[in-house]
């Protein structure tokens, strides 16, 4: 390793040890390192000046702006709905629905956050779904956290189905030329099997607090859920807006608009239509989230421009020997492992030339020219979305859902949810690998 890949190794491995020890908080220690990499890599050749002429242009590549803007837009719309009071009464009709059975409402929480998560991006469905969580537990006294946690896994799982419902997809599909059909036939059947075994496990490993008797439950079944409303006015419109909001979504490609855009004009509209002064909407934006992906984005730049993403890259590639079963597995393996470790965008964007390369390999190319498509796709595919559940900061939905808890007063800790993250991410890679392989090679 060179000065550089030195430096930017350090910066990363020591800002991650400080989020996963949470000795300090995990935006300040994501914004120390992205600050140190800003300032010191000019020094360790990690920022070329004639690529990089100033620490602005290097912080604007590295940002995914794609993503900030998508989740500052969201977080406005939420935050303004929130004020109508549909969030209570969500919360107050779902306690009836499940009469109050903590594993009824895990279980239509989770499905439901799985299902919208494969036709909506993943950080747009717990936007919407955490604070419903949040609402229905605290008023029947229960933990939130295990429901939140649940939910987060669901949604990485459910995203993994379609082309926009993560960004490793979206990356993957426009490299290598897939449809959204291609990915619903070769990935959603697998992900449907996984989804109710991640549903079995959930059950086991939160059955302490799912054997919990809730309280309050007759007070909250004898509510009015309709009484919660507090400003129908503002419920139409903002429902107006989020449902023009969710067509835009399906149709950006079409209409060659970044999920961004959608949500800012979104967000923007909203703001017109409903005379909301900006401060008060601005109040409920997660800034900390926003911040520590800023600052994230900046490190992981650094590990890329260092060379050591392409590194771990490669040396997937070196290990498959030409074999086309071992390069699937590899490539599924490496891509969960280091999902759950830096930023899956990144490493699924320095991944797809090097799949493109494996594959017209005369070894490869000859395997693959027998087999109705591509596996070495579906298999990066299910390794960059299913290996974000393995820690908290794997995915973006992660963060997110661990923001909006501490808001509320319930914090996820990086060790809790890595407790239920890694087992169900090593289960469920585990077995989409089985089940790919038998769609492959044997059906």
């Amino acid at each position: 390793m060179d000065t550089a890949q030195l430096f930017a190794a350090s910066v990363l491995l020591v800002s991650y040890a400080l989020i996963v020890t949470e000795k300090v908080h995990r935006t300040v220690a994501a914004l120390a390192g992205g600050a140190l990499v800003v300032a010191l890599g000019p020094f360790f050749g990690l920022i070329d000046r004639e690529t990089y002429p100033s620490e602005i242009h290097f912080m604007s590549e590295a940002v995914d702006w794609n993503t900030i803007g998508l989740l500052l837009g969201m977080m406005i719309i939420v935050g303004i709905l929130k004020d109508t009071g549909i969030f209570e009464f969500i919360a107050i009709k779902t306690a009836k629905l499940s009469r109050g059975d903590p594993w009824r409402i895990m279980l239509l929480f989770a499905t439901t956050t799985a299902v919208l998560s494969a036709f909506l991006d993943n950080v747009t469905t717990v936007l919407l779904i955490a604070p419903v969580t949040v609402s229905i537990t605290l008023s029947l006294k229960l933990n939130p956290v295990p429901f939140l946690i649940s939910e987060v896994l669901a949604s990485n799982i459910g995203g993994t189905a379609t082309l926009i419902g993560d960004p490793p997809n979206i990356i993957i599909g426009s490299g290598a030329g897939l449809s959204f059909n291609d990915f619903i036939i070769n990935l959603g059947p697998i992900v449907v099997v996984i989804f109710v075994v991640a549903l079995f496990f959930l059950k086991y490993v939160f059955r302490s607090h799912l054997s919990q008797k809730p309280e309050n439950i007759e007070e909250v079944l004898a509510m009015d859920e309709w009484e919660q409303i507090k400003d129908p006015v503002l419920l139409k419109k903002s429902l107006g807006v989020l449902g023009f909001v969710i067509v835009l979504f399906f149709l950006h490609s079409a209409l060659h608009l970044e999920p961004s855009t959608v949500a800012l004009l979104g967000a923007a509209l909203l703001l017109l239509i409903t005379m909301e002064h900006p401060d008060r909407a601005l109040h409920q934006v997660e800034w900390g989230v926003l911040l520590f992906f800023a600052g994230l984005f900046v490190i992981v730049k650094g590990v890329e421009e260092a060379g050591l993403i392409e590194k771990v890259a490669l040396l997937a590639v070196e290990l498959t020997g030409g074999n086309l079963v071992v390069a699937m597995f590899v490539i599924l393996w490496v891509s969960a492992i280091a999902s759950a470790i830096i930023d899956n965008i990144p490493f699924t964007a320095t991944m797809v030339p090097l799949v493109n390369s494996m594959s017209s390999s005369p070894e490869l190319a000859a395997q693959i020219s027998q087999l109705d498509g591509n596996p070495l796709w579906w298999a990066l595919s299910l390794g960059a979305c299913l290996g974000g559940n393995g820690t908290l900061i794997g995915a973006s939905a992660n963060v997110v859902v661990a923001g909006i808890s501490e808001r509320m007063g319930y914090p996820i800790s990086f060790r809790e949810f890595l407790k239920y993250g890694a087992p169900l991410t090593f289960i469920t890679v585990f077995i989409s690998g089985m089940l790919l392989y038998v769609k492959t090679f044997i059906l």
